[in-house]
């Protein structure tokens, strides 16, 4: 799991002479999930498009998953935002 840390700029400053990081209290994770559902040729259109725009890497998406729909699949994409 990733975590993330920002400087603040009330640290000790010992933390500042030594690079340390440490963890800031104004922000916290959430999940937030991306589906894309659609044709496979559109589904995989979308996720190379965002991919492109810097979105997500095209292999944090889930692999294509039948819907139960003729010619319908899906895909997931978790992710974790940082929020204050």
């Amino acid at each position: 799991m990733q975590t993330y840390f920002l400087t603040t700029p009330n640290a000790p400053e010992n933390s500042e002479k030594t690079g340390q990081l440490v963890p800031s209290p104004a922000f916290h994770p959430e999940v937030v999930k991306i589906t894309i559902i659609g044709s496979p040729q559109a589904v995989k259109a979308t996720i190379h498009q965002l991919h492109r725009l810097g979105f997500a890497e095209v292999t944090l998406w889930s692999p294509l998953q039948p819907t139960g729909k003729l010619n319908e699949v899906i895909s997931l994409l978790v992710r974790k935002i940082w929020l204050r």
